[in-house]
């Protein structure tokens, strides 16, 4: 069974309600169609009545499965901007500027997902990725036990006739040069990730353009100190640093450049030293090895939610909302990546 099959059957069981705030933008109105269709999970299509016709008439049949809802026709509209204006009066927000945020269906699906009503948020084809941050941070909040609010991609390579290789990739959507801490707390994070969806033992590899001392540079000591803070924060994970890639995946490389390590050579949590890396390293496996990339899976919020790529297909939007619904039961005061 491949990898996506075996998250939708997770997805299945656990029928969580996901909000989809883009229903503007067909390929999401589709995914949500190919969703309901496919018992993967309860798609919650949130924007304007308008949007809702335009769409309801373009599926057609397709339509069914799907609950609509309007944030200017809910009954839970006042209830949720009192919501978001308890979470903010302290910055300066006023009564009045809570309930017009309340109106977006971005923030409105990201009440429904603070005030329990969804169980996932699922975003981006059309908004940029600081847009959906800010509203889930504003809505759903940080979770107590997280260092910080990351994201990480599910990369699958391989398939078709031969055995898959799934490798989590972090952070390769929203910190853009983190701090020893950070890198320790987004590497601690992406391994609870990978246990949640595949199920197996992550091995965590620190990446650097060094391995194990065989360079000295301000960015490769970072390395060894986010390592180090992982270790003591993390001590049942299977974590190493610095590594470079080929020693982190090639077990013969492994064997010559880190005989010792008990991560190299079979690593499948890839933690790159920024933004910049981890960005670009997901981008080259995706189009020149044929990678399928899933994600950006948000982590470090009290309630699971996934941004999308602006390029992202139909297919893409399915999976996401498929590993959002594997994460609702995941309680973020356990520590897990919500």
């Amino acid at each position: 069974m491949g990898t996506m099959t075996s998250l939708w059957d997770k997805a299945r069981r656990r029928a969580a309600r996901i909000a989809l705030p883009e229903p503007q933008d067909r390929r999401i109105t589709e995914a949500a169609a190919l969703t309901a269709r496919n018992r993967i999970a309860l798609p919650i299509l949130v924007g304007p009545a308008g949007s809702a016709r335009t769409a309801r008439a373009g599926l057609g049949h397709d339509a069914e499965g799907i609950t609509w809802v309007d944030p200017a026709e809910s009954r839970d509209l006042a209830r949720y901007a009192q919501i978001l204006f308890e979470r903010r009066k302290h910055k300066g927000l006023t009564e009045a500027g809570a309930l017009q945020l309340a109106h977006d269906p971005l923030y409105f699906a990201a009440l429904m997902l603070a005030a329990g009503d969804a169980d996932g948020l699922v975003a981006g084809a059309s908004t940029a990725t600081a847009e959906v941050l800010r509203a889930l941070l504003w809505c759903v909040g940080k979770a107590e036990t997280a260092e910080v609010v990351s994201s990480c991609f599910m990369m699958i390579v391989g398939g078709a006739g031969g055995r898959e290789r799934v490798l989590f990739f972090a952070d390769a959507g929203v910190v853009p040069d983190p701090s020893a801490a950070e890198l320790a707390g987004i590497a601690i994070a992406t391994a609870k990730t990978r246990s949640i969806l595949v199920g197996d033992e992550p091995y965590v590899a620190m990446l650097s353009f060094s391995t194990r001392g065989s360079a000295e540079h301000p960015c490769v000591a970072k390395v060894r100190e986010a390592t180090e803070i992982a270790k003591r924060l993390a001590p049942e994970l299977a974590i190493d640093g610095e590594l470079q890639v080929d020693a982190a995946l090639v077990p013969d490389v492994a064997q010559a450049k880190a005989k010792s390590s008990p991560v190299a050579g079979h690593a499948n949590v890839l933690i790159f030293p920024s933004l910049d890396a981890a960005n670009i390293g997901y981008k080259l496996v995706e189009r020149l090895a044929g990678g399928k990339a899933v994600g950006p899976l948000l982590q470090g919020l009290r309630k699971p939610a996934c941004d999308l790529s602006r390029g992202c297909r139909v297919e893409d939007v399915v999976d996401a909302i498929a590993v959002t619904a594997v994460q609702k039961e995941v309680s973020p005061e356990s520590g897990s990546p919500q």
